[in-house]
Parts: C-alpha cells; sequence; structure tokens
C-alpha cells in the first residue's frame, strides 16, 4: 500500500502561467522525490500600468511517501 501526501505551493513567472506552475514543479523537486502529480487550482497575476508584470499559479504537487 502506498501513501501520497499533497502539499500546496504558488509559481511565479514573467513569462507565463504555464513557467510558473513549470517553476513550482521544478522548485519542489530539489527536494522532493517521487512527484507523481499536479493540480492547478488557481491563476493569479500582478498588473503595473495596464500589463500583467507577474504570473501566479496556485499548484497541489502530489507525491510518495517513503517508508
Amino acid at each position: 500500500m502506498s501513501v501520497v501526501k499533497v502539499i500546496e505551493l504558488v509559481g511565479e513567472s514573467r513569462r507565463d502561467w504555464q513557467d510558473a506552475v513549470g517553476n513550482a514543479v521544478a522548485e519542489a523537486s530539489r527536494t522532493i522525490d517521487r512527484i507523481s502529480g499536479v493540480e492547478v487550482s488557481n491563476w493569479t497575476a500582478n498588473v503595473d500600468h495596464g500589463r500583467i508584470t507577474e504570473y501566479k499559479a496556485n499548484v497541489k504537487v502530489a507525491f510518495q511517501v517513503e517508508r
């Protein structure tokens, strides 16, 4: 039997939302092994003078817990 843990992160990017998700997963994978999936729960952005300056994505990262 395996156990999966889920943590929530906020990824950020100046390029786009997909890059924000990728940044969150890449950062999580630096210290977490066996990431098996992600769920994006929210997309937001910072705006300055009518232009998006930073994209943000709330990401739930799932990974198997080692015994």
